[in-house]
């Protein structure tokens, strides 16, 4: 279904497509139907042969085009995965979240967290002792690190272990990564029991100790002692938003959980609603499809969609929401899971509307305000100083507004200059109408930062936003803060329990957060990069010389013309030219 300006508002498949497209034009309509159907112009068909083809032509359909009246899983980051290559001798556990998937190896997963994922490789390392370095390091190595002496690594870089042990060291924690790890434990039990008999008892105490890490991970993983592999969905509604749980369970370990909340903006029927998000779920992307998808609620597609990944990935799928057993509690529990991250949503919504209208309380503004902005300073005594714009709505942080912004040619340490260029910055591109206005603009500093702010918003000519100044204390204990409206004599005084001042306290501490998360990263790059490798004719041969002859970069930087020239490799005319890029 397309509008005039032959944008997409609604994709849907049917075998019998005249009723279906009849029952949109006739019968009691909700609201938002009648809404999108007032804004249809044209309606395209495509004919496929099967039930399977339409489904999974519906669901590439809206990840392309993203309508907005269809369900759509939102999420800004992709499924992380554990990549093994298979071109190295000594391969690593890497974390990927597969963007760009590689054929040189074999990709573990995904995972429905990236934390779960941080852990589990941090467990592998530790039981079986497999390296986490990178190539470059591993290759370059001629003694063994720190992680070795810690008993984290097996050091096969300096070959303190063979290929053969360790490519078996690797696949048994490939094996527990895919749910296999009491297959594990019995293997090392009998390898433990035959170096015992062999009176090798230094790789028997080994062994022992990775079976009871073994078993200690076991009891903190399980679910229940029935095993199987098993997706659950579970979909709670409320009045004015909705919740969906997807548990991922694997060999009967519960291996985390991911929650999502779709719109529903056509009012459609539970059944119909969660059969969408099992649809785009499996086929929007890659996944490792179990052999069982359960539903807290019957699917109107349960058998077209089984047969749809049962084709997809080779092997019989069943998909219902009629278990018993520990498969009932698994789908209790993502009941459970759905109705406590729901109820957790609408408190966050709730608490956020009492604030917003709280904050126009306190400033007697006639709306509510919808959108603000604040921005911070940071800098290490004027190194790397970096300004930052978050952004806040009555969903909360909007966090894909946020924005940094590097500050250059100021004098190091000038908050009031940065200030003033970050400003500039923003409200240029918000006078031009690239970048959305907010209400209210937050100033994270004391009557200095404000009065330039004010200069700006005058230079700019700005009228329509209100300007607000937040001062620490002279404790800088929160609650302790001096408020300023519009200038630095109209004090704003709040009550430390005030919803406003909660408000006004959690954008600055965000914005505070942002900025020296920013500045971090630049002075971090910064002292990563060498001033020598901007020097023409410098490579990383005739740097080495240099950082070893003088033992340092402060070495070479206080050098003379002629102490730079008697360097192996640097000839006169070379040593004026770094003499002249270190020294001006």
């Amino acid at each position: 279904m397309l509008d005039e300006q032959n944008n997409t508002l609604y994709v849907g498949k049917a075998k019998r497509l005249k009723a279906r497209l009849a029952s949109y034009f006739r019968g009691q309509l909700n609201t938002k139907t009648q809404a999108m159907v007032g804004r249809i112009a044209d309606v395209q068909v495509t004919v496929t042969r099967t039930e399977t083809e339409a489904l999974l032509l519906e669901q590439t359909l809206i990840k392309q085009l993203r309508p907005p009246y269809n369900i759509l899983l939102r999420d800004d980051k992709s499924y992380p995965f554990v990549f093994v290559t298979d071109r190295h001798s000594y391969p690593a556990l890497e974390y990927k979240r597969a963007r760009q998937r590689r054929d040189d190896g074999r990709y573990l997963g995904p995972y429905p967290s990236s934390g779960a994922v941080r852990e589990s490789l941090a467990l592998m390392q530790k039981i079986f002792r497999i390296r986490n370095c990178e190539d470059s390091v591993f290759a370059h190595r001629s003694r063994p690190c720190l992680q070795y002496q810690i008993q984290r690594c097996s050091a096969p870089c300096v070959d303190y272990i063979s290929a053969e042990d360790y490519q078996r060291d690797l696949e048994h924690a490939v094996m527990c990564l895919e749910g296999k790890s009491e297959h594990v434990t019995q293997e090392l039990m009998q390898a433990m029991e035959a170096a015992s008999k062999q009176l090798n008892f230094e790789e028997a105490a080994r062994l022992r100790d990775q079976v009871q890490q073994l078993r200690q991970l076991q009891q903190r993983q399980f679910v229940d002692t029935g095993g199987g592999d098993a997706d659950i969905f579970a979909l709670a509604v409320r009045p004015g938003a909705l919740g969906v749980s997807v548990l991922s369970v694997r060999d009967g370990r519960l291996l985390g959980a991911r929650h999502h909340s779709p719109k529903n903006d056509l009012d459609l029927p539970i059944t119909t609603l969660l059969t969408e998000v099992v649809s785009q779920y499996y086929f929007g992307q890659p996944h490792n499809v179990p052999s069982e998808v359960i539903t807290s609620h019957p699917l109107d597609d349960s058998e077209l969609i089984a047969e749809a990944l049962t084709q997809q990935v080779g092997k019989r799928i069943r998909v219902t929401s009629q278990v018993r057993g520990h498969r009932a509690q698994w789908q209790q529990l993502a009941i459970t899971n759905a109705e406590q991250q729901l109820a957790s949503q609408l408190a966050n919504q709730t608490q956020l509307t009492q604030r917003f209208t709280a904050l126009q309380k306190a400033l007697g503004l006639k709306e509510t305000p919808q959108r603000l902005e604040c921005f911070d300073i940071s800098h290490s005594h004027g190194e790397a100083t970096v300004a930052s714009c978050v952004v806040f709505d009555h969903q909360g942080p909007r966090k894909s507004d946020y924005r940094h912004f590097r500050i250059e040619g100021v004098a190091a340490g000038d908050d009031y200059a940065a200030m003033q260029q970050a400003l500039t910055r923003r409200l240029k591109r918000v006078k031009s109408g690239e970048a959305t206005a907010p209400d209210i603009l937050i100033v994270d500093g004391g009557k200095g930062q404000l009065n330039m702010a004010r200069e700006v918003f005058k230079d700019l000519d700005i009228s329509n936003i209100l300007l607000l100044g937040v001062a620490k204390g002279t404790t800088r204990k929160a609650g302790l803060e001096s408020l300023f409206v519009e200038t630095a004599d109209n004090p704003l005084d709040l009550d430390p329990a005030s919803p406003a001042l909660h408000l006004i306290q959690h954008i600055r501490d965000e914005s505070h957060r942002f900025a020296i998360a920013g500045h971090r990263a630049q002075r971090d790059k910064a002292r990563r990069t060498s001033t020598l490798q901007e020097i023409p004719g410098i490579g990383p041969k005739r740097r080495r010389e240099l950082l070893r002859f003088f033992g340092g970069l402060q070495g070479v930087q206080k050098a003379s013309r002629d102490e730079l020239a008697r360097v192996p490799g640097i000839n006169a005319s070379l040593a004026e030219s770094i003499y002249r890029a270190l020294n001006g």
